[in-house]
């Protein structure tokens, strides 16, 4: 016997709220109620998102504690610094999930730093794979998140970044304060705001890097997860780039080899970590030995991350390398997972690993 539940999407208009509909309506035992946006507010959803005809109709109502309360769930598809206000307004009763910021960091400091103003507050984080220290797989964070009525969901760069590197960092095969991430990343990830550098005239044809320098949000975040994974320490550099593509993470994550580690156990670690993982896809070794490599292609619509590891000898290295569609795995294919665990639901349900191609 399914168990029905309603669920509310605020900011639907946008792309995590768009993402988060279409695997909605796809999952057995959703009832979606109320739709709802800001400066969209009074139009049709239809107009916005024009792949979901089952929903075309829907009036997207005003972004208020009224309009979403009595449902069993609501998703947060709301601006950094604008969902900490409408969940303190909703009550326990129902289960939230953030799919922005507000609640993702412990560190208040690191709030202020990166974001600026008051800290919200901390959620239990909703990364079901992550590892905790002495943990060969997830079952801490899944224990964490079962029966959660708020639910951080993570950035979506941040669940690339993790993913390569945590079985490295718990299984104590890498040197956690060495660590250098370039990752390329699908134009969806910078939502739909009318900015001058997201046209197309400016993306077509064009790479260009953002958040340079160690000024990106999302770097608190991957700090929190691989100290959680066991790191004492966590330096990275990281460095996204904005690529012509829609949608996808490509993220490239080395580290350097810890003292003392055979190369032929490395490999191990990862194994190990992602064995039965659902969504996790270790690639396997190709003929001959030949790796085979993530592409974001194979990942796209899918609730799926491919991840690689190599170890580069010449440089001491562990290379790893990441692919998901930013808004499916990285967003809100993993809100649904979290949701499904809160709720006692299988974890897969409503979720593919099926992508689209070409």
């Amino acid at each position: 016997m399914h168990m029905s539940f309603t669920v509310a999407v605020a900011g639907a208009s946008g792309y995590a709220g768009g993402e988060a509909l279409r695997l909605l309506l796809g999952h057995p035992d959703a009832r979606i109620g109320a739709l709802t946006a800001h400066g969209s507010a009074g139009s049709l959803l239809g107009e916005h998102h024009p792949h979901l005809p089952a929903l075309a109709d829907r009036v997207l109502q005003p972004t208020t504690a009224e309009v979403l309360a009595g449902h069993d769930v609501v998703i947060l598809g709301l601006p950094h610094g604008a969902s900490a206000a409408i969940a303190a307004e909703l009550g326990d009763d129902c289960l939230v999930l953030d799919l922005g910021a507000d609640h993702r960091l412990s560190d208040s400091g690191a709030w202020t730093a990166f974001y600026g103003g008051e800290h919200a507050g901390t959620w239990p984080y909703g990364l079901p794979e992550l590892l905790h220290a002495g943990e060969a797989s997830a079952s801490a964070q899944r224990a964490a998140l079962a029966g959660a009525r708020r639910v951080a969901v993570p950035g979506c760069n941040v669940t690339a970044v993790t993913l390569g590197l945590q079985p490295g960092v718990a299984a104590g095969v890498i040197e956690p304060t060495d660590l250098v991430a370039v990752l390329a990343n699908g134009y969806s990830g910078a939502g739909k705001a009318l900015k001058p550098h997201l046209l197309a005239a400016k993306g077509l044809g064009s790479a260009q890097a953002y958040g340079v320098g160690g000024t990106h949000r999302h770097i608190p975040e991957i700090e929190q997860n691989l100290t959680v994974a066991g790191a004492a320490s966590v330096s990275i550099s990281f460095t996204p780039t904005l690529v012509p593509m829609s949608r996808g993470i490509l993220a490239t994550a080395t580290a350097r080899l810890a003292p003392g580690v055979d190369v032929g156990s490395v490999r191990e670690a990862w194994e190990t970590a992602y064995a039965d993982e659902p969504f996790v896809h270790l690639l396997p070794a190709g003929a001959g030995g030949a790796l085979r490599w993530p592409t974001t292609a194979a990942t796209s619509g899918a609730n799926t991350a491919l991840v690689q590891v190599a170890v580069d000898e010449r440089a001491g290295r562990v290379v790893t390398v990441t692919a998901l569609d930013n808004l499916v795995k990285g967003t809100a294919g993993g809100a649904l997972q979290c949701l499904n665990l809160a709720l006692g639901l299988p974890e897969t349900a409503g979720l593919t690993t099926t992508g689209v191609a070409p």
